[in-house]
């Protein structure tokens, strides 16, 4: 494995309701070091303390707080050897923002701040889509979401990996064999 400790965080992204923090949940039951979703996160703490930097109060405030977040995830997991997985990264923060903003912040950020040259994609699934009280927005914009990203990865250097829809379990083994096998 390469010793810069970005070619190690390997981002699972892709369409919201597709079955990432589910893949993540998976990859920590084996071991491995995972990063919970920025948005998760940040939901919780603005809720807890009755703040609005929601996606459905003010979406520029949520995705500037995810870059924030982002950052620090990715120099907290330094310290961790081997593959480190992060549920979503700096790209969907930073596509989150420049998608309601006139000023693009992106592409300096993408460029500056990487990870593993691959992105492993959850493509829309609408039969396990489901909404919660931190996901309030429907498919149809989790498609436009996940639209955004797929373009956004291979413009700032990734290599995209679509991850198939298949069991939980399958699906770890396809993320784990594609990695060791490209790195052997």
């Amino acid at each position: 494995m390469d010793t810069d400790p970005a070619s190690r965080f390997v981002v699972i992204s892709g369409c919201s309701g597709g079955g990432k923090s589910t893949l993540i949940d998976e990859l920590a039951r084996r071991g491995h070091a995972v990063v919970e979703e920025p948005g998760r996160r940040i939901i919780a703490e603005e809720i807890a303390r009755g703040g609005a930097a929601l996606p459905w109060i003010d979406l520029a405030a949520f995705a500037q707080r995810a870059i924030e977040v982002a950052l620090q995830d990715r120099e907290n997991a330094a310290r961790h050897p081997g593959w480190v997985f992060f549920d979503r990264s700096l790209v969907d923060a930073a596509v989150a923002l420049d998608h309601v903003s006139v000023e693009r912040h992106a592409e300096p950020l993408c460029h500056a701040h990487r990870y593993h040259h691959r992105v492993f994609l959850t493509p829309p699934w609408p039969e396990i889509f489901e909404n919660d009280a931190d996901r309030r927005h429907d498919i149809g914009a989790a498609i436009e979401e996940y639209d955004r990203l797929r373009d956004a990865y291979p413009r700032f250097g990734y290599d995209v990996v679509l991850l198939p829809k298949i069991p939980v379990p399958a699906r770890a083994d396809f993320v784990l064999d594609f990695l060791s096998a490209r790195t052997s």
